[in-house]
């Protein structure tokens, strides 16, 4: 069963179509390993028998043609799925069950996956360390007692624990890439408009992207290739041509440019990263790319712009939340005291923050001074990168600020928890596509991450580049099976 549980999900596909595995053996070795990771706390939701019987009767009639036939994921609990319950980590929705799938996720039931549940995470994607889930914290495999990262740590616990050969999550300022690095996994950010957000529970709207984690580029790549599909149902979504990722993937990246922005180097960065950073612009250039300095003079206003848009954009969203449709209802002597009760007791501390700190910046007397002034930073945060990208094909920065952290060790002291997608939030703020690779240990044997940030509708371009260096890197993650009971 470990045999199979370890292969790519490119393998796996390969193992399927030619009949060397079936889907029932491939969903069987997952649901086992699974089944024995309780610890980790990576589900929400279980629906592994009925994942098994999807695939017997995927074998019976087996339809190869397909991209993932047969493949069993797991995926985040922020997509809507039929008639399974969709939490989004949060007490007020503990018992929502949709009666409608999200457009990625149908996407991909579409090229024959099997679903095997609903992945943790940090309550309405709000969280860089899986701590804020209703239904408890999620433990890194590298090292017990590691936050896996958030919002998607879930997601990303389980694809390097080897729990689902490939998953999706959610980045709205860095939710994909950060995890990713904290467990030594691919995690791609699409191009704002990419993938579709109908059936995605929203937390900032004008920020939300789903993308692919997994434990290779040439695996994101497929997966990137299912689900970024135009979508009427979303007045989001961008119709423009997509390539096939996974088909076009090459290592010949000689002669790209890639920038280097002198104001990612932070102050009190630690030197391992400043150290990984100089080995990432070698192995850029060991692959033929030309590496060019360059500026984005407005890096140090992103933090503080975010933390002012994503939370009114939550404040809005989350208004919906209120006890009387669906959800979580508290009792109350009247309306007004049902609503207060319903969501002082169905949202967490972390959720309450934003809400209110949201409430505040879109208040009268404070539009203008906090959420319309945010709104202009961040137009010139995407100044910059256009700006940039007339010298460059893409730019390359440290994905975190450090390695994972001890459960617990920022819980209660958010500003230092916010710190930890200072290199992430940019890219969300100017709606550009983003990679993050594992690209070296710390001295704690902890995974360090990459990142590669491409022009608008790009994903092709950083795929290529993540490829060649993926290949020159060679990084081999420190997993132990020390959670398998």
């Amino acid at each position: 069963m470990s045999d199979i549980t370890s292969q790519s999900l490119t393998s796996l596909v390969k193992n399927i179509k030619e009949k060397k595995l079936s889907s029932e053996e491939v969903t069987k070795a997952f649901v086992d390993r699974s089944k024995r990771s309780k610890e980790l706390n990576s589900y929400i939701t279980e629906d592994f028998s009925n994942a098994i019987d999807k695939s017997k009767k995927f074998d019976e009639k087996p339809n190869l043609d397909l991209k993932l036939p047969g493949i069993p994921m797991a995926v985040k609990d922020l997509f809507c799925t039929k008639d399974m319950r969709t939490t989004a980590g949060s007490k007020i929705l503990e018992n929502f069950v949709p009666t409608y799938e999200s457009t990625v996720t149908q996407n991909i039931w579409n090229e024959g996956a099997i679903l095997l549940g609903k992945l943790n995470c940090d309550e309405f994607a709000m969280g860089s360390s899986n701590e804020t889930s209703f239904y408890g914290n999620v433990q890194n495999p590298i090292d017990k007692g590691l936050v896996p990262g958030g919002s998607s740590g879930g997601s990303a616990r389980a694809v390097s624990g080897q729990l689902t050969p490939i998953t999706i999550g959610t980045d709205t300022g860095g939710s994909i890439r950060q995890p990713a690095s904290f467990t030594g996994t691919v995690g791609l950010k699409p191009t704002y408009g990419s993938c579709s957000r109908y059936g995605i529970v929203a937390f900032a709207s004008s920020l939300d992207q789903a993308g692919p984690m997994s434990q290779n580029v040439e695996d994101c790549a497929l997966l990137q290739e299912v689900i970024s599909t135009y979508d009427n149902k979303d007045s989001t979504s961008i119709d423009f041509k997509r390539t096939q990722y996974s088909k076009d993937l090459t290592k010949d990246i000689k002669g790209k440019k890639i920038g280097i922005p002198k104001e990612y180097r932070v102050e009190g960065m630690p030197k391992e990263i400043e150290e990984l950073w100089k080995k990432g612009i070698e192995y850029a250039k060991d692959c033929g790319a030309e590496i060019i300095d360059i500026s984005l003079p407005n890096t140090s206003y992103a933090l503080p712009t975010y933390y002012i848009v994503a939370p009114a954009e939550a404040s809005s969203n989350l208004a919906r939340y209120d006890g009387v449709k669906y959800g979580f209802r508290a009792k109350g002597e009247n309306l007004i005291e049902m609503y207060e009760k319903t969501r002082s007791e169905g949202f967490g501390a972390e959720v309450q923050r934003r809400i209110m700190i949201g409430t505040y910046v879109l208040s009268s007397g404070y539009y203008d001074a906090y959420y319309l002034k945010a709104q202009k930073v961040r137009k010139l945060i995407k100044n910059d990168f256009d700006e940039a990208y007339k010298k460059v094909d893409a730019i390359l920065t440290p994905s975190t600020p450090s390695s994972a952290f001890k459960i617990g060790e920022k819980k209660n002291d958010p500003v230092s928890m916010y710190l930890n997608d200072i290199f992430t939030v940019p890219v969300n703020l100017a709606g550009l596509p983003a990679i993050s690779i594992p690209a070296g240990l710390d001295a704690a044997g902890y995974p360090l991450g990459l990142q590669i940030i491409g022009k608008a509708f790009q994903e092709q371009e950083i795929l290529n580049l993540a490829y060649a260096m993926e290949d020159k890197i060679n990084f081999k993650n420190k997993i132990t099976d020390w959670w398998i009971k």
